[in-house]
């Protein structure tokens, strides 16, 4: 299991892509791409508007308040314990396992917040990862080389533990 430090958690309070004030800003981006959705505010609008994601990652909960809006998911769903401030082995493994099998829905009991990191060196070029970045809209990611090695360089910052 590789856990975030304290001292790092600052270097993921900035956006990891290009942040949008509204879902609806992002939509005209979505059409004929891979979408992978990361929390259950942007996994909800995303469904909600017709979009389902090859890979969506909730917990049930958003800003650690209980999330009870999410709409039925239409397709298969994994389940995986995740800590806060953690990526287990078993995360990163069902995330494999969803990218291969898509559509999935992960329900994470625990957090899913980091699970863009190894998300990310999953899929192909040219995907895309939403996020929401608390009170501040929805992150697009799109797959690329460089971003696969800024996620790699974030998770050299986590201790194996």
């Amino acid at each position: 299991m590789l856990v975030l430090p304290s001292e790092h958690r600052g270097l993921f309070k900035q956006p990891f892509g290009t942040l949008f004030p509204e879902f609806s800003d992002v939509v005209p981006q979505l059409s004929g791409r891979i979408v992978c959705t990361v929390g259950d505010v942007v996994t909800h609008s995303a469904l909600a508007r017709g979009i389902i994601p090859a890979v969506g990652v909730i917990d049930g909960f958003t800003m650690r308040s209980p999330y009870l809006a999410m709409p039925d998911v239409p397709h298969r769903i994994l389940r995986v314990k995740n800590p806060a401030g953690a990526i287990t082995d078993e995360l990163t493994a069902v995330l494999a396992e969803a990218v291969k099998a898509a559509p999935c829905m992960i329900l994470v009991d625990g957090e899913e917040d980091l699970a863009v990191l190894p998300l990310i060196g999953l899929l192909p070029d040219g995907a895309l990862v939403l996020y929401g970045q608390p009170n501040e809209g929805v992150v697009v990611c799109e797959v690329t080389s460089a971003l696969r090695q800024r996620a790699a360089d974030l998770l050299s910052c986590f201790v194996s533990v």
